[in-house]
C-alpha cells in the first residue's frame, strides 16, 4: 500500500490510518511457504514536526513445520512495530529510523521486512516433542522404533575409550 507523506502532513489530525490484507503465500521461509492465510496490516502514520511516527500491528496464522518431527503446525503471529520515517538523520545508528527519499511511501516495503525479522526460528508442535529417529526416521511422539541410537560416531570411538 501506497501512502503519501504530503496527505499525512495536510490531514485534519496530521495523521493517516491504514487496514489492509496482503498475500504473502508465495513467499518462502526457510525452505517453506508458511502464509497460508492473508496477513493483516493495520496502523497509522502520523506527522510529529519534521518527521513521521508510522506504528503498526501485523497479524497472520502461520503453518510451518515442527523443528523436531516436521508436522505442520499451525499457530497465530504478532508483529508490532514502531518506525520513524524521515528525509534526514541525526544519527544514522538508530534501527528504528528509516529515511525516505520521495514523498510516497510503500509500506509493504518497510513493514513486510518487519514481518519476516520477527518470525520465530524454531516452531514445535508440543515443548517435549521427542523428533524423529535419528537412523530411521520414525516419529518417537508415536512409540519407539527399536533402534539402537546409543551407537557411538566412529570419530568420536577413541574419546567413548577414555571414560571407561
Amino acid at each position: 500500500m501506497r501512502i503519501s507523506l504530503g496527505e499525512v502532513m495536510t490531514s485534519k489530525d496530521k495523521r493517516i490510518d491504514f487496514d489492509y490484507d496482503i498475500d504473502l503465500s508465495e513467499e518462502v521461509v526457510g525452505g517453506e511457504q508458511i502464509f497460508t492465510d492473508p496477513v493483516r496490516i493495520c496502523g497509522s502514520i502520523e506527522s510529529k514536526n519534521e518527521a513521521f511516527q508510522l506504528e503498526a500491528e501485523i497479524s497472520t496464522d502461520l503453518t510451518i513445520a515442527c523443528a523436531r518431527c516436521l508436522k505442520p503446525v499451525r499457530c497465530e503471529h504478532y508483529t508490532d512495530v514502531s518506525l520513524i520515517l524521515t528525509r534526514k538523520v541525526a544519527n544514522e545508528e538508530m534501527d528504528d529510523i528509516i529515511v525516505v527519499e520521495s514523498d510516497e511511501v510503500e509500506l509493504d516495503d518497510i513493514l513486510v521486512p518487519e514481518l519476516f525479522l520477527d518470525l520465530d526460528t524454531v516452531v514445535l508442535c508440543d515443548p517435549d516433542c521427542k523428533g524423529l529417529c535419528p537412523k530411521c526416521g520414525h516419529d518417537l511422539n508415536e512409540g519407539d522404533c527399536g533402534c539402537n541410537r546409543k551407537e557411538i560416531d566412529p570419530r568420536l570411538a577413541k574419546l567413548a575409550e577414555l571414560l571407561k
